[in-house]
């Protein structure tokens, strides 16, 4: 399962530290940063269950950033059209 995020980290040590403690928190957990994109994308990985997206945004929050999760587009374009 796959989670993705919009934060507003801009920086590669900001992104580098985050995911440390990602990946020292959340084992099992594969999270990478795609700072290129205009939503400055978190995305995560899990290979079993995934973890709660507010935990996700609570660590990034208590390092003074924000996160929020993406809605899956797909969906979106479905409701849109019905």
């Amino acid at each position: 399962m796959i989670e993705v995020f919009k934060t507003n980290v801009e920086k590669h040590a900001d992104a580098k530290m985050l995911l440390h403690e990602i990946h020292k928190i959340f084992t099992g957990h594969e999270a990478n940063f795609d700072l290129e994109d205009c939503d400055k994308i978190l995305r995560v990985k899990c290979k079993e269950e995934m973890a709660e997206p507010s935990l996700f945004i609570r660590l990034l929050y208590s390092f003074g950033f924000r996160a929020e999760v993406l809605p899956d587009l797909p969906c979106l374009r479905y409701e849109m059209i019905k």
